[in-house]
Formats: structure tokens, sequence, C-alpha cells
């Protein structure tokens, strides 16, 4: 039986082809530039024709090179991803996602309490970030707000969230409860930085395009901002997403009834994931959930 090419001499030869170039190769795969060279020669000696012209300073594929190079590939890609299958099944079911500190309490967090319900052999470990403050490289899957004219190819919406106006049940305006629209001229309007103009498409969608959006308290946190109102200091207007569990708590409410859709949504982005199992198993269970959450919503 004749003996099949060894696999070092495969990946010198897909290393070369992918950056014409054996020097490239090498670095790549920690070989030297002479042993690249020679794995190329033995395959090709194997093979009984040549891969590669060789010019002074770079090489082409011949046909039988072009032809070749596609199966190669396949082959290379089938083998690190049952190789990898393997590493994850038994040693690696960690998922690593960062989100902002805000919508990882409000909404994130029963969403991974229901997976982990269902999964308890995972290991989630949840980076809570204000203003994308942690490195790519800290996590497998990265949430972010953004306005969604700023999203980019690759980053999945979750949901399209909406705009609310909240503040305390007793909050009150020389000594009335909040009843109208036209009530946030005298009130105190409690702002998110980086999300200041929140404030203009409720007030477009009210009807109170003079409404004083400038002044009142502000904080660095949407969480911040809803225990400022959860404590009778004003009104903030805030995506729905985070504001369900203080409605759902009673701790604020909807003096009246506001439906704006939200120019910044919640983005979900795969950064060093790739394809690990885990982290697509994830993945796809978080979608789902954001599905169905939109459609509840």
């Amino acid at each position: 039986m004749k003996h099949r090419p060894h696999l070092s001499y495969i990946r010198s030869f897909e290393a070369a082809a992918r950056h014409l170039s054996f020097t490239l190769a090498a670095e790549e795969l920690n070989y030297t530039q002479a042993a690249v060279s020679n794995h190329v020669r033995s395959l090709e000696e194997y093979l009984g024709r040549p891969l590669f012209i060789r010019h002074a300073r770079s090489l082409e594929l011949t046909g039988l090179g072009q032809a070749y190079l596609p199966g190669v590939r396949q082959a290379l890609r089938q083998i690190e991803e049952a190789t990898e299958a393997i590493i994850s099944r038994t040693h690696d079911k960690s998922v690593v996602i960062s989100s902002p500190i805000s919508f990882a309490e409000n909404w994130l967090a029963p969403q991974v309490a229901r997976f982990m319900a269902g999964h308890p052999e995972y290991s989630i470990t949840v980076h809570g970030t204000i203003w994308g403050d942690v490195e790519d490289e800290v996590a497998d899957l990265s949430i972010a707000i953004k306005h969604d004219d700023s999203a980019r190819p690759g980053e999945q919406k979750l949901f399209t969230d909406g705009l609310c106006v909240l503040c305390a049940p007793d909050y009150r305006i020389d000594g009335k409860p909040l009843t109208h629209p036209k009530d946030l001229h005298r009130a105190q309007l409690i702002h998110i930085l980086a999300r200041q103009d929140c404030w203009k498409p409720i007030a477009s969608a009210l009807g109170l395009e003079e409404l004083g959006v400038e002044g009142g308290l502000k904080s660095n946190s949407s969480n911040i901002g809803l225990e400022l109102a959860a404590n009778g200091l004003g009104c903030v207007a805030m995506l729905r997403s985070l504001a369900r569990p203080y409605l759902d708590r009673g701790v604020l409410v909807e003096p009246f009834p506001v439906s704006v859709p939200s120019p910044w949504n919640y983005y979900l982005t795969n950064r060093n994931g790739g394809s690990k199992p885990a982290v697509k198993t994830f993945q796809k269970w978080l979608v789902d959930q954001a599905a169905s959450y939109s459609a509840a919503a």
C-alpha cells in the first residue's frame, strides 16, 4: 500500500498557496523556510507534477495547484472542526459575553438563568461594560448598544426596542400627579449621558417640541437613572427593555402611554467564539429568546 503524504506537507502547501510565499508560510507555521520548501517538493514528488511555478521572488500556482487547493482546504477545515468539536465536548463548555451593565442586569441575567436551567454543564461569564470599556479579546460574544444607522455587517440586532417615560408612583409636581404629557414642561428630567437625545424623539412624538431637555439630573448609567426616578427625583426617558423590571416590581410607572420606536438598539456580535460549539449553542439560544421577547414586547 502506497504511503500517503504527511499532513505537514499538506499544511505547508496550503499556507504557501495562500501567501504565495514559502517564507510567509514558514512564519505562520513556525517552520523554517527550507522545511516548507522541502515539504512542498516532497508533495510534488508524490503527485508526480509541480504545484508551483517558482519565480525569483514569488510563487505562482500551476493549473494542478489551483485544482488541488480547494480540496486541501476543505479537508484541513474538516480536520480542524472535528478536533475542535471533540475538545469542546470533553473540556470546554464555557462562554464569555460582554454587555452594558444595565442591559446585563435588567434583560440578560434572566435569560442566562433560563439557559443555565437547561444547560447546567455550561459555564457563563458576563462582563459588564460602560460605554464599551471591555477589550474585544475578553469576550466570545459582545452586546453593544448602537444607533441603527451605525450598525455594521456581522452585528445582529437582538430586537427593536422602544422608548418610554417613567417616574415613581408617588411623584408629584406642585402636589399633583402627572396626567398629561404637557406636565413634563414642569417636571425634573433625568438624562442618561450619551443618550441625552432620548428625550427628543419622545418630545416629538408627544407634540412637545418646546420641551426643555438641557437641564436636570444626569448619570452615565441607565440603572442609576432608573434609581433616581424610583426615588422620586424626576422623570426619566428610558429604553423599554431596561424599564420592564422596574415596571413589573411597581417601583416605577408610566404616567401616560408613549409608543416611540428607539433608534438605539442592542446588537450581538460573535467576537472570538468563532465556530466553538458552546458559543454557537448559546448564541442561537439567546437570539431565539430575543425574538420571543420582541414578539411579546
